[in-house]
């Protein structure tokens, strides 16, 4: 599909949206284009450093399992 072919379908469909609609639109466009300037991105070594920490987690069994969670959804 071409850009303009996409460019139109989505006017089209923009305006059937609620205002809160449109906003959470634009809020997904802004975080696929990193535009957002107050998103604070965290380094490398920090990323590492909480994966490790829930691998542990994880390990000493401090977690909870998909079926219990959706269990708990339910409620």
């Amino acid at each position: 599909m071409t850009s303009a072919a996409l460019k139109k379908q989505f006017d089209g469909y923009l305006p059937l949206l609620s205002d809160k609609q449109q906003a959470l639109v634009l809020d997904m466009v802004k975080s696929l284009l990193n535009i957002d300037n107050e998103v604070k991105r965290i380094t490398r070594k920090q990323y590492n450093k909480e994966i490790d920490e829930a691998v542990d987690r994880v390990e000493e069994g401090n977690f909870i399992t998909h079926e219990d969670a959706l269990k708990e959804l339910s409620r």
